[in-house]
């Protein structure tokens, strides 16, 4: 028994040579304008941790808190980045403009995520650091906002500090009841809450004026890389607040409300990727006339003998009967 009994159901399903091979499991929401719920996979109030789904939540609060930087700056540190040298330098600015350099950084070091920028890293010679790591835009904010408000820095990451217990109340007051915080992959708290109300706290973000989407849209690369699906949503629709987080997350709201959030059960990307479209149509997003060239480049496909032979494709999310 675990507390996901009774609470998942098939999202997507691999394919390969015409025969159905592999199902994932998982749990969404998807929201209309007024908040409403419209559609849905499983139970749309599982807890679940959003992983980097909260770092615009987490960059919301800090600009709450007297966070003031240029829009690539606040692009960066809602960042999952490749690593690429574009994300290093926004990052060694905002920490610069605070008085911090990279050795505040107290994020787990590695190396850099984007597979181009680890390659150039290796053949530079360079091991895992804290700047390459994916989210060093999240904790340079982190010490600026701690800057900002004359905390102190070398503890910034303990769940007691001022800034993080400030983190928590804020992402509380988006309607968000955190149900748990627990440590992140980088070392950052992390703060556990339902699918539902992840869905609606993006909404608040994404409602105009919105300084966190209008960076987004401004640098879509710097929020992750120029490769990746997160960038090419956020690229396509206007307004969208979007972000994609370990283990299977996905977040997203539009400017009129609409948002949708999900998480595939065993931590798959590529099926998180090919559920994405599903999503947002689900929400009432016609990505189909909207961004016709995303949903192909999205499309995850299966191979064999290093051509494709089939695809991870969404099931169709089940409308909403309160």
């Amino acid at each position: 028994m675990t507390r996901f009994d009774g609470s998942l159901a098939p999202i997507a399903v691999a394919s390969r040579s015409g025969l159905d091979e592999s199902i994932h499991h998982g749990a969404g929401v998807a929201l209309g304008p007024d908040g409403d719920t419209r559609g849905h996979v499983g139970d749309v109030d599982l807890i679940v941790y959003p992983r980097s789904s909260l770092k615009p939540l987490q960059a919301h609060a800090m600009l709450a808190l007297g966070l003031d930087v240029p829009a690539d700056q606040l692009a960066v540190a809602c960042a999952s980045h490749d690593g690429a040298e574009m994300h290093l330098v926004a990052v060694r600015q905002l920490l610069a403009d605070h008085d911090l350099t990279v050795d505040d950084l107290q994020n787990t070091p590695a190396r850099p995520h984007g597979a181009d920028a680890r390659s150039a890293a290796r053949r530079a010679g360079l091991g895992p650091t804290s700047l390459q790591q994916n989210c060093s835009g999240k904790h340079a904010a982190m010490l600026a906002t701690c800057r900002v408000n004359g905390w102190s820095i070398a503890d910034y990451l303990d769940h007691d500090h001022p800034l993080q217990q400030a983190i928590s109340g804020h992402i509380e007051s988006l309607g968000c009841v955190v149900e748990h915080v627990g440590v992140d992959g980088c070392g950052a708290p992390t703060h556990a809450m339902s699918l539902r109300a992840l869905a609606r706290a993006f909404a608040v973000v994404a409602a105009p004026p919105s300084p966190i989407a209008d960076a987004m849209h401004r640098h879509p690369a710097l929020v992750a890389g120029a490769s990746r699906d997160v960038t090419s949503w956020i690229a396509a629709l206007p307004g969208v607040v979007a972000k994609e987080g370990a283990a299977g997350v996905m977040a997203a709201a539009l400017v009129d409300g609409r948002a949708m959030a999900f998480k595939i059960a065993d931590g798959s990307d590529p099926a998180r990727r090919a559920v994405t479209p599903a999503a947002f149509r689900s929400a009432g997003v016609d990505v189909d006339e909207l961004a016709p060239d995303v949903v192909d480049s999205v499309a995850v496909p299966v191979l064999g003998h290093g051509r494709e032979v089939g695809t991870i494709r969404a099931l169709e999310w089940t409308p909403w009967t309160s």
